[in-house]
């Protein structure tokens, strides 16, 4: 997860609508008729119908004109469309499910506009919850607030006190405590940085509340873990919210064994209503216990699969955690920080590449992007693997130079259109004029012949595909902003980017001959939605709203 400015609207009250229709099973052949429908060929040519079938195993049969479906499935029950755009359903690259999930319960930090609504907020949040062992929220950003610092944990302190309070940063990548949680962590002046983290201090070396990256896990190791209540609670709020903004399939970007547990629950349960394409965190203890039998290529028909790692390089620019070859424009004091030495990085990815996973790797600097193309470099030769189709997830701030090497390497860059968008108040700041050249780079690396995995990373941006789709287009955020698009030279074509959303979003996953299109012999993941995608003005896009969520010919979420 990385940097963005202020949230759009409270993400909380849309993670907490349940799904508006149950999961409807296809009980025969089903046609949908009359249907306004877009999808891309195996090539990735748009094609038009109008009608769309699919057998009672929810399988593509065929796609085209109403006379050519009923021919094909002469007994198959029909649908009426009434002219709504169809389109297959979208993919998310680049998500945290549990942690959307999670908003939920905890306090929102994405809509205050300044630090003292943020610390009204806390405030408001300890008052109704008084049996919280723990006050926990997200999305606070210091830049969004205009304070030129940090908060502090005496600012927390003022409002709770008696109970420790831990706010995530809009980024993932900082923390926000009172003096309570540092005290429970046993985190004092004579603490050291972690290797990968930085504690922030004051003057004279005392800790002043905000933790950076790798510092965050002194704090999270003593938080209690989530009941087996909860957690199943999490992944409804997620699943619910993912459906409604018409994603049917999703990368989860890190989990451990217990949500591995629970996703393989929900899948063998048919609870699962978005496809899950999961990475193991880090290459620990939980994925000694998870590679046991080796990459699970597909599971419950393909509706979760658990076949590649994900590591961390770096940080985010946001908190200065990402890490550069240059010291950053806008405090020269530091480069950021890698997260491992190379040979430490070297050894993590090793391992995965031994056992025959897909290595995605965090990377926002270009020091970040370069210690992993130096990597990749000595491992896809060593191994011969490059058919794994490695990733790095982010790829945000790019020395120009090295841009070409991820079409050499095979790599896959994982990409998510709203971090421009999102970022643009404060990237050219942090990065400098010239560097900014190799940032956000879509276009170069569309142009080069390398396929971009889209996604939003969730829950630090919106989940809404169509927001996503709106940024790759226009390079602005959903007010417009900048008029005429923040380096527009770096967008993409609507057809790119709905590609970027759909096929090569599935390709990154080894899923396009499954997912990612609406063609015969794939599964009939599929949405409706209130406007013609290709034909309403570029500005409109965002605003798209999902009508029915359909995933492998089974209706997940109907809007009321």
């Amino acid at each position: 997860m990385r940097t963005t400015p202020l949230q759009r609207s409270p993400l909380a009250a849309a993670m907490a609508i349940a799904l508006s229709a149950p999961l409807l099973p296809a009980q025969a052949d089903t046609i949908i008729d009359h249907a306004n429908g877009y999808t891309l060929t195996a090539a990735g040519t748009l094609q038009r119908f109008t009608s769309l079938g699919f057998d009672d195993l929810g399988r593509v049969i065929v796609v085209g004109g109403e006379k050519d479906t009923a021919a094909r499935l002469p007994d198959a029950q029909h649908i009426d469309a009434q002219g709504k755009t169809l389109l297959p359903g979208l993919i998310d690259a680049h998500g945290h499910v549990f942690e959307l999930g999670e908003i939920a319960s905890g306090v929102d930090l994405f809509s205050p506009t300044t630090l003292g609504g943020a610390v009204r907020a806390v405030a408001e949040f300890g008052r109704t919850h008084p049996k919280n062992a723990w006050i926990i929220g997200y999305g606070w950003n210091q830049e969004a607030w205009k304070l030129g610092r940090f908060p502090t944990a005496a600012e927390l302190d003022a409002v709770v006190n008696d109970r420790p309070v831990l706010l995530h940063r809009v980024d993932g990548h900082a923390t926000w405590v009172n003096t309570k949680a540092l005290e429970m962590a046993g985190i004092n002046k004579d603490t050291p940085d972690p290797a990968g983290g930085k504690i922030e201090r004051d003057a004279g070396g005392k800790p002043t509340g905000v933790l950076v990256d790798s510092a965050m896990e002194l704090v999270n190791k003593v938080v209690p873990l989530p009941t087996p209540a909860q957690a199943r609670g999490t992944l409804d709020s997620a699943l619910a919210a993912l459906a409604k903004v018409g994603l049917t399939s999703v990368h989860d970007a890190g989990i451990k064994v217990a949500q591995d547990d629970l996703y393989r629950d929900y899948a063998d349960h048919g609870k699962l209503t978005t496809r899950v394409y999961a990475m193991i965190g880090d290459t620990g203890a939980d994925f000694d216990e998870l590679a046991k039998e080796g990459p699970l290529k597909s599971y419950a028909n393909d509706v979760y699969a658990l076949a590649a790692v994900k590591l961390y390089a770096d940080g985010a620019l946001g908190s200065r955690g990402a890490a550069l070859l240059s010291p950053y424009s806008d405090m020269p004091s530091t480069k950021g920080l890698l997260f491992h030495p190379n040979d430490e990085m070297l050894a993590k990815m090793n391992k995965a590449m031994k056992a025959g996973y897909q290595v995605n790797i965090h990377a926002i600097g270009d020091a970040g992007n370069r210690q992993i193309l130096d990597a990749y470099a000595q491992l896809i030769p060593k191994y011969n693997n490059g058919q794994l189709r490695h990733r790095i997830e982010h790829a945000q701030v790019v020395a120009p130079e090295d841009i070409p090497r991820f079409k050499t390497l095979g790599v896959i860059p994982s990409m998510q259109p709203t971090h421009a968008t999102s970022d643009q108040n404060m990237a050219e700041h942090r990065v400098g004029h010239e560097r900014i050249k190799g940032a956000y780079a879509w276009r170069t690396f569309l142009e080069q012949g390398s396929k971009i995995a889209c996604g939003s990373d969730f829950p630090v941006e919106s989940p809404n595909p169509f927001e996503g789709l709106h940024a790759a287009v226009t390079r602005q955020n959903n007010a417009g902003v900048p008029a005429g698009g923040w380096y527009k030279n770096q967008a993409m074509t609507l057809n790119e980017a709905f590609r970027c959303f759909t096929l090569d979003a599935a390709y990154a996953a080894h899923q396009e001959n499954v997912i990612g299109s609406l063609e015969p012999g794939k599964w009939a993941d599929f949405i409706l939605v209130d406007r013609d995608l290709f034909k309403v003005p570029p500005e409109q896009i965002g605003k798209t709203v999902v009508l029915q969520t359909w995933m492998g010919g089974k209706r997940v979420y109907n809007k009321k």
